[in-house]
């Protein structure tokens, strides 16, 4: 141990990691969470991610219910929970809700919650959220029956649906496994489906209360609502169960190359000038092939903002690319003008800019009056006036769900861009993880919308939340903890971030990116700390940026939810990222050949310097232990 604590090293804050209640009845199990339900399986086949009752504020915050009275109580038959539950905001307004669970062996699970406003409840959403997992679903046939009887015959979407594509829903039917069929009832308000893998969650979600209706709004005092969801399992005698092989090494297999890696970036926030200047010697560790420098007149950046980009990339050789937020408030070619004047005042040299309109900042959600906006066409020509012979992006400040609903005019950029955020709906550490899930989908849709070969850029992608396109703030977060929406994540400076950026890049490895920003050199994204120190993301950065550019080979395993690998080929040999996406130990077994490597853990006090672990020699039979959320770099010949 390195004089932290195993949950410090591991996810930057002291609170515990909730241990979720395992509850079986026969074939059927579910694990218990902070009153919720995930992990919803039926032999082992995975049913659904999670069924939970949610209430969110006027920003679309979740609250975090004080849950009171539990009871669980099971037999070989089946397991009841009971419990009571309470939400208060800020202002004193309250929501209390009775909750019940039932599940059985026969393959029924009843969930069903009344709620009571104590005082008039202003909220966004209060109600039931059911997610079905996306791997092995996306694409396949399911059966929906409407509010009014009808029934729907369609697919889950494969590409990612901008919008909702169910609504007015009853139920929906789905395919689970050979031999098994899942019915979801819904009952109590209307439901619809979004596609959360717009926001890289790895699950359809289905929701109370339509979009379209008004929001906030307000639930009166003392008038009981009251949902149902009823899942109902259907399997045939022969229907088997889904294997399991924990205590194997998962093994990594080496497949064809296919093109190269993305340069790596950071982006620098105007705020962040000081301490960034203060760390550069550690950036320039890092060696990052991109600054992305944020800068938006209408949050008061002006030439001072620019010169202290400038000074930052005097000292760290890069690519540097302007992140312009237009405001779209008086002249175009007016307001960009003067932003190059200011560029040319404060000595910043430019390779390329990326612009947006300030109202695109925020996302204008389904049945929403879309803002006064010029054309984008508009706003790109004005942007090649001001800034002549630069490279120019366009696309998203935000995630990719505002690109699917505003699809840029790609034809007039130099390049695409958008970010993503793995805690907008949920925070806990499975579902970050999990979020890695959904990127494949996010570059495949990606592509669709602005074709196969036009240079396309992510990031920054950080696990927390740089601005809230939902609401008026990203949740404060003093307590360090595990919360959607918050700006200041714990697990940033936790090995936890580590896992997670190598992971990310694996899975968008063959997305034929040309940038991929993953975080800043300080701040809440920050790879330094302002005493010397860094934070175990900073090796990973380091690590994606030494094979930035190089050719990549694909990886395969059995179970790329466990671990992430990420292998590239150059004139001097192989490289191999490795990262345990678990809190558990994991035994990885590398690919024939003679490897040395470099771990990064909670044993290993250099994952908090900015030089670099000794490297040892792999064991003879080819396994590497990874203990929880460790990173690895393995080369060999």
């Amino acid at each position: 141990m390195t004089g932290r604590s195993a949950l410090l090293a591991r996810y930057g804050t002291e609170e515990p990691v909730p241990e979720p209640r395992l509850l079986t009845a026969g074939r059927l199990s579910a694990e218990l969470a902070d009153g919720n339900l995930c992990a919803i399986r039926w032999g082992g086949h995975e049913v659904l991610r999670a069924v939970a009752y949610v209430v969110r504020d006027k920003d679309w915050g979740t609250y975090a219910p004080a849950i009171a009275e539990l009871t669980v109580a099971e037999t070989a038959d089946g397991f009841t929970v009971t419990y009571q539950a309470r939400c208060e905001g800020p202002g004193g307004e309250s929501l209390r809700y009775d909750a019940s669970i039932a599940g059985r062996a026969d393959g029924v699970l009843i969930f069903d919650v009344t709620a009571v406003p104590e005082t008039d409840f202003l909220t966004n959403r209060s109600g039931f959220a059911i997610l079905h997992p996306i791997t092995g679903l996306a694409g396949s046939p399911v059966e929906v029956e409407h509010v009014d009887g009808s029934i729907e015959h369609s697919v889950l979407p494969d590409l990612i649906d901008p919008y909702q594509p169910f609504k007015d829903m009853r139920a929906i039917t789905h395919r689970v496994a050979p031999g098994i069929r899942a019915t979801c009832r819904m009952e109590g308000d209307s439901f619809e489906m979004e596609d959360q893998r717009n926001w890289s969650d790895a699950s359809y979600k289905t929701y109370v209360r339509p979009l379209a209706l008004p929001w906030p709004y307000v639930l009166p005092a003392g008038v009981p609502q009251r949902q149902t969801v009823t899942l109902r399992i259907e399997a045939s005698p022969k229907a088997g169960l889904a294997s399991s092989a924990e205590d194997e090494a998962i093994a990594i297999r080496f497949g064809e190359p296919a093109g190269t890696l993305p340069r790596l970036g950071l982006v620098l926030a105007p705020e962040e000038t000081p301490a960034t200047l203060a760390a550069v010697d550690a950036l320039r560790r890092i060696a990052p092939q991109t600054l992305l420098c944020h800068f938006d007149p209408t949050a008061g950046h002006g030439r001072e903002a620019l010169a202290g980009f400038a000074e930052i990339a005097r000292h760290c050789p890069a690519e540097t690319v302007l992140e312009c937020v237009v405001p779209c408030q008086d002249d175009l070619d007016h307001e960009l003008s003067a932003i190059a004047a200011l560029v040319r005042e404060a000595e910043l040299r430019l390779d390329a800019l990326a612009v947006s309109p300030s109202v695109d900042l925020q996302s204008t959600p389904p049945g929403s009056a879309w803002p006064d906006c010029p054309p984008l066409e508009d706003v790109y020509a004005a942007a090649r006036r001001a800034f002549p012979g630069r490279r120019l992006g366009g696309g998203m400040f935000s995630y990719f769900t505002e690109l699917n609903r505003k699809r840029p005019p790609a034809d007039l950029l130099d390049f695409v861009t958008h970010c993503t955020c793995p805690i907008v709906h949920a925070a806990d550490d499975c579902s970050v993880m999990q979020s890695l899930e959904a990127l494949p989908f996010i570059t495949r849709s990606a592509r669709a919308i602005i074709g196969p070969d036009k240079p396309y850029r992510i990031g920054p992608s950080t696990i927390g939340m740089r601005q809230n396109p939902y609401g008026s703030r990203t949740m404060p977060n003093p307590g360090r903890r595990r919360i959607p929406m918050a700006a200041e994540d714990p697990r940033q400076s936790g090995l936890f971030a580590a896992a997670w950026m190598i992971g990310y890049a694996a899975r968008v490895a063959e997305a034929g990116l040309e940038a991929l920003t993953v975080g800043a050199p300080t701040g809440p994204f920050g790879l330094i700390r302002g005493d010397g120190t860094v934070v175990p993301a900073f090796h990973a950065a380091r690590m994606l940026a030494e094979i930035a550019g190089w050719r990549h080979v694909a990886c395969h395993m059995k179970d790329d939810q466990q671990v992430a690998a990420l292998a590239t080929r150059s004139p001097a040999g192989t490289t191999l990222l490795l990262a345990n996406l678990t809190g558990r130990p994991l035994r990885v077994r590398a690919p024939d050949g003679a490897w040395q490597i470099m771990v990064l853990d909670e044993t290993t006090p250099e994952a908090w310097r900015p030089d670099a672990p000794p490297d040892h020699t792999v064991p003879a039979d080819g396994v590497v232990l990874l203990r929880p959320y460790a990173i690895a770099r393995l080369e060999g010949r």
